[in-house]
């Protein structure tokens, strides 16, 4: 199998060594990258199932050189690939031959800590950890946490629309973002909300939030900081099956209860984490529900009696509850340490990212565990139980015939699954190119034209991220018509490694 790019442009590769002059002139010095041997590290994203080297790499450091390079990439009709740290787990930053790759990787300062608007102004390139650390000396912390955020960049997550086990109720990256600077394919400046917390006229802000590098490239952004709760306590239920473990979710949540974090991981990724990290997971379960409460310690400790017999009701097998911070940490530590986990286990794996009603969480956990017999793989499972957001890490070994193969199928049916049980695609790593050729799925081709409309408001000549979300490429021009059938770009094969 293999996944199909836009066609390289001739013309493009024929004036490589004119462009990378042209480059050099705005960034100097280092910040461009064009030897074969030094562009290795750019090939990929954290999908490296596919790889495909970039016709140059430029890392600029300030916001008026970002706008210069895509100036002159508009004007000379260049494709440009933004890349952030690269964490990417959907292909997002995926390069193309005859592209810029635009690495972000410079913009890391802090600007700007604002308590009393209980804010922080960040460059993109800024780890998402890193906002958290600036600010815990006063009691605050940024609130979207994915897995990878000891690496992932404040940047991608704005790209991805990422979040975290405590997105449940705390939200996702576009709950905790205020406002950004963003530069545009034609080298414009601009500046879409700021401090206040609402802001009049069209939600630009959502809009630009999860919009995977289509429409711009961010260079500042503005986040909210929480101040951390008084008590934060975690119990770590174990069930005799993943259904009712799902049972116990659907349960928690409908009895009013919204907790920082609801996660789930079964057997196998318990038993990897518990291997990897050591946190005193119990083994002989089906299924490991972690459930964190936070706020006045007198609503924590009448929350955990609650959960705790609300768990007992779906049938928990054993139960314990944090009595101090660094024990609740530890049961965090192995949930954020899975997915390396897993990678202990097999010689390769995929991680799945699609999201489902939390009522519907059985029905799913049953398809998935029937679509791991039909194609003879394993299959562990990792969830954001609260919200839905399924993390299925499929193990297969790259080196063995086919098995690549039918790995990639059976994460495609699980995509199906949660778009007919009333999910969506994905629910923090965006599309990309693992997820392209599924938007069909979700989407009527009139939903599709719409979406590529709003891309062509921003970018009209398709220069920016193309191959990228939509599985068939339409010019500008065409769109505007009512019905679209002409002017289909073609995709070539992309080798897959």
């Amino acid at each position: 199998m293999s996944i199909k790019m836009p066609v390289p442009d001739a013309g493009v590769l024929s004036r490589r060594e004119e462009i990378i002059a042209a480059l050099r002139r705005i960034v100097p010095g280092e910040g461009v990258i064009s030897s074969a041997a030094e562009m290795v590290p750019y090939e990929s994203d954290a999908l490296n199932s596919y790889r495909q080297p970039p016709m140059v790499v430029v890392l600029p450091d300030t916001t008026e050189q970002v706008a210069q390079v895509l100036k002159y990439c508009h004007d000379n009709g260049v494709r440009v690939v933004p890349r952030g740290s690269g964490t990417s787990l959907s292909g997002g930053s995926l390069p193309l031959a005859d592209a810029v790759l635009l690495g972000m990787s410079k913009f890391k300062r802090i600007r700007e800590i604002d308590f009393d608007n209980r804010v922080v102004v960040t460059e993109p390139g800024v780890t998402n950890l890193a906002i958290s650390q600036a600010v815990a000396h006063a009691g605050f912390y940024y609130a979207p946490d994915p897995s990878s955020q000891i690496a992932c960049s404040i940047g991608g997550n704005i790209a991805e629309n990422s979040g975290g086990v405590h997105c449940l109720k705390y939200g996702m990256t576009t709950n905790n973002v205020l406002g950004c600077e963003i530069v545009l394919i034609t080298g414009e400046i601009l500046r879409i909300g700021g401090k206040a917390p609402e802001c009049s006229g069209y939600d630009l802000m959502g809009v630009i939030t999860g919009s995977e590098g289509l429409l711009g490239v961010v260079t500042e952004i503005t986040v909210r900081i929480l101040q951390k709760a008084e008590t934060a306590r975690a119990v770590m239920a174990g069930f005799p099956s993943v259904e009712s473990a799902g049972e116990c979710v659907a349960r928690i949540i409908a009895a009013g209860i919204i907790p920082a974090g609801m996660e789930m991981m079964d057997k196998p990724a318990t038993a990897a984490a518990e291997a990897f990290v050591n946190a005193g997971y119990p083994l002989d379960v089906e299924a490991l529900l972690i459930v964190e409460l936070d706020g006045p310690k007198v609503e924590v400790d009448e929350l955990i009696v609650r959960v705790d017999a609300i768990a007992r009701e779906c049938g928990q097998t054993t139960c314990q509850i944090s009595n101090s911070e660094e024990e609740r940490l530890l049961f965090w530590a192995g949930r954020k340490a899975a997915f390396p986990a897993v990678g202990r286990i097999s010689p390769d794996y995929i991680c799945m990212d699609g999201t489902i009603p939390r009522g519907r969480l059985a029905e799913a956990l049953t398809r998935i565990r029937e679509l791991s017999e039909k194609y003879q793989l394993r299959c562990a499972n990792v969830f954001h139980a609260g919200d839905g957001n399924l993390h299925p890490l499929i193990l297969f070994d790259a080196n063995l015939p086919g098995e690549m193969d039918r790995a990639e199928a059976f994460g495609a049916d699980i995509l199906r699954t949660c778009v007919q049980l009333g999910g969506v695609l994905t629910g923090e790593h965006g599309v990309g190119v693992e997820k392209r050729d599924l938007m069909p799925e979700m989407f009527s081709e009139i939903d599709l034209a719409q979406q590529q409309r709003l891309k062509c408001a921003f970018d009209s000549k398709g220069l920016l991220n193309p191959g990228k979300v939509f599985p068939t490429l339409h010019r500008c021009a065409e769109l505007g018509r009512v019905h679209v059938h002409a002017g289909k770009l073609a995709f070539p094969e992309l080798p897959r490694f």
